[in-house]
């Protein structure tokens, strides 16, 4: 799916005043692109990612939700900081639901989702509740809803802020696994983490200004696959420095030649 955004403009009513959180914001996000947006807290990228996703209507401008092929169907999939997992339903049920909720729960589908508990570290996991299970399982049992329902665009807000730095690496890792086989369906993925953001996307967009509006682009080309070891890379250490340049942060690009 191609996302395009034009104009896009967004404000909130608050005591009693209209307040403007986005203006002028443009920005083309191609199929299959795995795009992050970075910016200062509070400057409007969760109500961007929810617009979006179409649960706010924009003030101004348009989206546009273009599909990649014939028959490409549905809308974006909206995937939260919190796991949103229902705590009535084991970690089966939970990955699963999406495709029973649809009807089109098969047994093919069930056996897809075992296999990927297998791959990801959840095997035996299955009939386990959501209170059951660590942070980074309750996340992958989100991510591997997700793909199960096969959207064409995944929204992600955040999805890892809440974990420890080694969990936090290797659902990156399975993220990007899970993005390979699914023939790199487009992301939209909100993060504070700068190093997050260079791992795993294509493209950063910056958003800042108070309203804010798409500050700066930069593409990231760095060979795939990513890992730990990238990081420690001199043209990784170039981007990361430019980015933080860019929200504000001084830093040398020339300390990484």
């Amino acid at each position: 799916m191609n996302i395009r955004c034009t104009d896009l403009e967004i404000s909130y009513k608050s005591a009693g005043n209209r307040e403007t959180i986005l203006r002028r914001v443009n920005l083309d996000i191609g199929s299959g692109e795995f795009l992050a947006v970075l910016g200062p807290s509070g400057c409007g990228k969760t109500t961007f990612l929810r617009t979006l996703a179409g649960a706010i209507q924009p003030d101004g401008g348009r989206i546009e939700r273009i599909p990649a092929s014939f028959g490409e169907s549905g809308p974006p999939l909206l995937i939260r900081q919190e796991n949103s997992l229902f705590p009535w339903l084991t970690a089966l049920e939970n990955a699963c639901f999406g495709l029973t909720m649809r009807g089109t729960l098969r047994e093919a589908g069930r056996q897809q989702a075992l296999d990927l508990f297998a791959r990801y570290g959840l095997e035996g996991k299955q009939g386990a509740y959501p209170h059951q299970l660590s942070l980074g399982m309750k996340q992958r049992v989100a991510l591997i809803r997700a793909f199960l329902c096969d959207p064409p665009a995944l929204l992600m807000d955040e999805p890892f802020a809440a974990l420890d730095a080694l969990s936090r690496l290797r659902l990156q890792q399975e993220l990007m696994t899970l993005w390979d086989s699914r023939e790199h369906i487009t992301v939209v993925f909100v993060t504070h983490d700068v190093e997050e953001a260079l791992l795993l996307s294509d493209r950063v967009a910056i958003l800042g200004g108070r309203p804010a509006t798409v500050e700066t682009e930069i593409a990231v080309d760095l060979p795939r696959p990513r890992t730990a070891a990238t990081t420690l890379t001199p043209e990784f250490l170039r981007l990361k420095a430019r980015v933080l340049n860019c929200l504000g942060v001084p830093v040398e690009e020339a300390a990484f030649v």
